[in-house]
């Protein structure tokens, strides 16, 4: 638990906040089973067992009356970006890049349609497939991102941030 704190602390720039649950996440780890919070955003929170083809991650929220942006990013530990996933309320662009041994990869844009309304709820299902990160929202296929870390149980911490609110987490 301290290393978990520990690691949110050096994201979130907020010292010995716990991780939030709005009930049991058998994906995440929990702060106590006792413990019934709100998710509060910036939320880091640790994927238990990392990612495998198969797996999934679902996100339910709302979108602030007047958004800026927000990310969702998959990463191994405090080192390397599996996909970070930036949703652009300005430009209308759903952004997705990865930061391996280093370096941040070619970021990738092209989306059928922007998915967020301001001040309404979404669903936001990260399906882990073989060869790459499927994304869907609110029921439609938005993008495929391609794995650029090799070893997908290496992926272990989810973070999210920015203008939301997230009401489940599993």
């Amino acid at each position: 638990m301290a290393e978990l704190r520990a690691r949110e602390e050096a994201r979130s720039g907020t010292p010995d906040k716990k991780l939030n649950t709005s009930g049991p996440i058998p994906m995440f780890v929990s702060p106590s089973k006792d413990e019934h919070q709100q998710l509060a955003v910036p939320f880091c929170g640790s994927i238990k067992g990392g990612m495998r083809p198969g797996k999934k991650i679902t996100i339910t929220g709302i979108v602030e009356p007047e958004p800026d942006s927000f990310d969702i990013s998959l990463t191994c530990g405090c080192d390397d970006v599996a996909l970070e996933l930036s949703a652009k309320f300005e430009d209308k662009q759903l952004m997705r890049n990865a930061h391996v041994g280093g370096s941040w990869g070619e970021e990738e844009t092209a989306i059928p349609f922007f998915p967020f309304i301001p001040d309404q709820p979404f669903r936001i299902e990260i399906h882990c497939e073989h060869q790459s990160f499927r994304v869907i929202v609110d029921g439609q296929p938005i993008f495929d991102f391609y794995h650029r870390v090799k070893s997908l149980l290496t992926i272990d911490t989810i973070q999210i941030n920015g203008s939301l609110t997230i009401t489940k987490l599993n």
